[in-house]
């Protein structure tokens, strides 16, 4: 079947495990953290995941159709503020290394590719100064990756 991540993002379709986008944008703080299958619906790439096989690929026909789709756009620029008010009101990523940093990668460069570099960018921008106003202790190996992401 195909454009199963759109539907999910227009909110008429369904994740992996059955939820619908706004259960999943209505996790709270604990549960974004400790629930690990949910990114990859949110911010869909190319690439499968490597921390949750199963997870759905993006096609190149399927991120035209998000790129299209008013509704596809509202829903991941509703994830993307959701995960940024996530990393926003939260400290425990905020250490060396955290599995969070990989979920920033894929957020950064799945904006970038379905909404746009702006959008993109200005989340990287308020991940970058959490970072700064904690001491700069994100690794910089990291760091690196989410200006690849972004570029």
């Amino acid at each position: 079947m195909t454009d199963l991540i759109r539907h999910f993002l227009r909110g008429e379709g369904r994740d992996g495990q059955g939820r619908r986008l706004a259960e999943v944008l209505a996790f709270d703080d604990a549960r974004l953290e400790a629930v690990h299958d949910f990114i990859q619906w949110l911010f869909p790439l190319p690439d499968p995941s490597q921390a949750v096989p199963g997870s759905p690929v993006l096609g190149a026909a399927e991120a035209a159709a998000i790129r299209a789709d008013p509704r596809a756009q509202a829903g991941l620029r509703a994830a993307l503020e959701r995960m940024a008010g996530f990393y926003a009101a939260t400290d425990h990523w905020l250490v060396r290394h955290d599995h969070n940093h990989r979920r920033i990668t894929r957020i950064i460069a799945a904006a970038r590719d379905l909404l746009d570099r702006d959008e993109a960018a200005a989340f990287h921008a308020a991940i970058s100064a959490r970072n700064a106003e904690a001491g700069g202790v994100i690794d910089p190996v990291s760091l690196r990756y989410w200006e690849r992401a972004l570029a």
